[in-house]
């Protein structure tokens, strides 16, 4: 399962508007004249399946509307090392959709990127919240449109385990745990936990950091500008070790969790045999119900948002993928001009339409999505605006936020294994972050 996404100070306006255009032009993509007749376009991204399936819907459109050939390939999770072999091999996609912060800024400082034109740095400001704009942003340039979200602010529960329980939807972290503790007394452990790979349990300490320690905090923590032994790290952690700590609140306890997976994590809730009454984790959880064990969400399954931690805000953490334009391709026009639809409510609209798909897009009318969940999520993540937080971990360098048995996803497997001391956990990740930042 691929996995998800800043710090975002404000970028000044007047930087990125001096980001070049690669056509010279600022018009919408053509409206019905084909402009583009006999260029060809390239465009990676990691999608497969159903998403690839659903995302060819959206190009194929761009296509009838410009007369330009588009084709899609896919680089599975290797984003960079696919793009950069075939830059070196002078085969370079015209397009890229970036599934992460961090490798934006990686692209960015390579020299790879485009900045946008400044016709698309403009639709973007008018159909997105600006922390949207300041995301695809590196140093001041524009280089990257998010197309494509995620919402990883979600809680998916077992209606009939909150039946059997009597119990309704918390609205407080506080009242998390106590529901989960009266699901557990009905007789179903209350939450399944994927810990087996570590990035679910990063999504859970910034769900909570956020929430308790506000988005500055967490802002300046995903930049490294405050140490991960800082005493609103250690808060976090204590607040999160409450949960792991309690073999009644995760199934099996922890030891259990370190062998689970995210498809398992899901299954243990909704699949034929019910281990646990909720699993935590972001609204691509729905596919997997729906797909996989063929249950119909908003019956058999259903979702309430992460609640606020003790007086704080309820958080929004989200993802995305961005759509980027390589210098290195051979139609940038083209491209750019692909990139420019992309910003429009009318593109993500038949995605939406499709399902599987929630968008940032401010003016794309929420009627347009294929189901009530999906309508839902997307609501959320365009009401929170500005006070959307990207994953943290999807920002932080590789070594720290997104390898296996390293850096934070170790630590926190062994925070989940045994959560007794959360200063010393603060201070491990203070050191691997350190060592990872190169401070």
């Amino acid at each position: 399962m691929r996995r998800r996404t800043a710090a975002s100070g404000a970028l000044a306006l007047g930087l990125a508007l001096t980001a070049t255009a690669c056509s010279g032009t600022t018009g919408t993509a053509s409206s019905g004249e084909q402009e583009l007749k006999g260029k060809k376009v390239t465009v990676a991204g990691v999608w497969t399946g159903v998403e690839q399936k659903n995302f060819k819907k959206v190009l194929d459109a761009f296509s009838e509307k410009t007369g330009a050939e588009v084709n899609f390939i896919s680089t599975g999770d290797n984003v960079s090392t696919v793009v950069g072999s075939k830059i070196e091999g002078g085969n370079a996609p015209d397009v890229v959709m970036v599934p992460q912060v961090g490798v934006l800024q990686q692209f960015a400082d390579k020299g790879w990127l485009q900045p946008l034109s400044a016709s698309v740095y403009e639709k973007a400001g008018i159909n997105f919240a600006p922390v949207w704009r300041d995301y695809g942003s590196v140093n001041g340039k524009f280089y990257g449109l998010y197309f494509k979200a995620s919402h990883k602010s979600t809680v998916w529960y077992s209606p009939e385990a909150f039946d059997t329980a009597g119990v309704q939807p918390p609205k407080s972290y506080e009242q998390l745990l106590k529901t989960g503790r009266t699901v557990a007394d009905s007789g179903l452990p209350a939450f399944s936990v994927a810990g087996e790979a570590g990035w679910p349990l990063t999504d859970w300490f910034e769900n909570i950091y956020l929430s308790q320690a506000g988005p500055e905090k967490y802002d300046k923590l995903a930049a490294h500008k405050i140490p991960w032994t800082d005493p609103s790290v250690v808060k976090a952690l204590t607040t999160l070790g409450e949960l792991f700590k309690d073999k009644n609140l995760v199934a099996g306890g922890g030891s259990e969790a370190l062998r689970t997976d995210f498809p398992e994590s899901v299954e243990q809730v909704f699949g034929n045999s019910p281990k646990a009454g909720m699993v935590y984790e972001g609204d691509f959880v729905g596919g997997l119900i729906s797909g996989q064990f063929k249950k119909k969400v908003g019956e058999d399954a259903k979702f309430f948002p992460f609640p606020a931690v003790k007086g704080g805000k309820a958080p929004v953490v989200g993802g995305g993928d961005a759509a980027t334009v390589l210098k290195a391709g051979k139609n940038r026009e083209a491209a750019m001009k692909l990139v420019e639809y992309m910003a429009t409510p009318e593109a993500a609209e038949i995605w939406a339409k499709a399902g599987g798909f929630i968008s940032p897009n401010e003016k794309l009318d929420l009627g347009s999505y294929a189901d009530a969940t999906s309508r839902k999520t997307a609501e959320s993540l365009v009401k929170a605006g500005d006070s959307m937080r990207f994953d943290m971990s999807d920002q932080a360098p590789a070594a720290f936020g997104g390898t296996q048995g390293a850096g934070e996803w170790k630590i926190l497997q062994d925070f989940l294994r045994d959560p007794s001391d959360p200063q010393a956990t603060a201070k491990k990740l203070e050191a691997a972050a350190a060592k990872a930042y190169k401070d």
